[in-house]
């Protein structure tokens, strides 16, 4: 087990491009591939989310390197959170200063979930980084009582609205259609609703991903021939 620890650390490094990291730093990153947060295994979205600040830094055109090594490290702490009190954040944090990362580093990890104010470039990248490997559609499973809720609620927001007529979540709550009648709503309004319904799902709700929202406003006629 050990051995195969070892090696799920050493594969992550070589991924992501670092090559002086302390090796009991080595041995709790190992550890982290057996760990998993909200379904999502833990060493893995430190590689992803590694991935992700250094494309953010370069595309700000500053030297991803410091930056991915935030990223990769900011959930160390979770290794060992069954063993000490206190949150994976500042746990890991305690960890990198041990054994001797840049503070830049420490404090990107102790800031990632906002125990500490943000200060720095690569905190605010780490934080962001975090966000997009977490919140990325099917990365991370709920609870289904939680899931439940969040559909109805979409559902909620959406029928109490002015004009509508039915409302269909789809795509395990990743969109919803929002059937309203055409003489109560114009084009106008179907847009503006659309609009209303957006806004209110994301001020009131928390979810992976994005929500996508589609107003069908739908006119027929009938002639019979006789």
């Amino acid at each position: 087990m050990e051995r195969l620890c070892e090696r799920a650390a050493e594969d992550a490094l070589v991924e992501v491009g670092i090559t002086d990291l302390h090796p009991e730093l080595m041995t709790l990153l190992g550890r982290l591939r057996y760990r998993t947060s909200y379904g999502q295994n833990v060493l893995k979205h430190l590689v992803e989310t590694a991935h992700i600040a250094g494309i953010m830094a370069s595309e700000l055109r500053l030297d991803p390197r410091m930056i991915k090594r935030s990223a990769f490290l900011h959930d160390i702490g979770k290794a060992l959170t069954h063993e000490v009190e206190g949150s994976h954040a500042l746990i890991g944090a305690d960890l990198a200063r041990k054994y001797g990362e840049p503070e830049e580093v420490v404090h990107a990890i102790e800031a990632h979930h906002n125990e500490v104010p943000p200060q720095t470039i690569e905190a605010v990248l780490t934080q962001a980084s975090d966000a997009c490997s977490g919140g990325r559609p099917g990365a991370r499973r709920e609870s289904l009582e939680a899931y439940v809720k969040r559909l109805e609620r979409i559902e909620e927001i959406a029928a109490g609205k002015t004009g509508v007529e039915k409302v269909f979540a789809m795509q395990a709550g990743r969109e919803i259609r929002v059937m309203v009648k055409p003489d109560d709503v114009d084009d106008i309004g179907a847009a503006v609703l659309a609009r209303d319904v957006a806004k209110q799902i994301e001020e009131e709700l928390t979810y992976p991903g994005q929500i996508r929202v589609t107003v069908v406003r739908e006119s027929r006629v009938t002639e019979i021939a006789r």
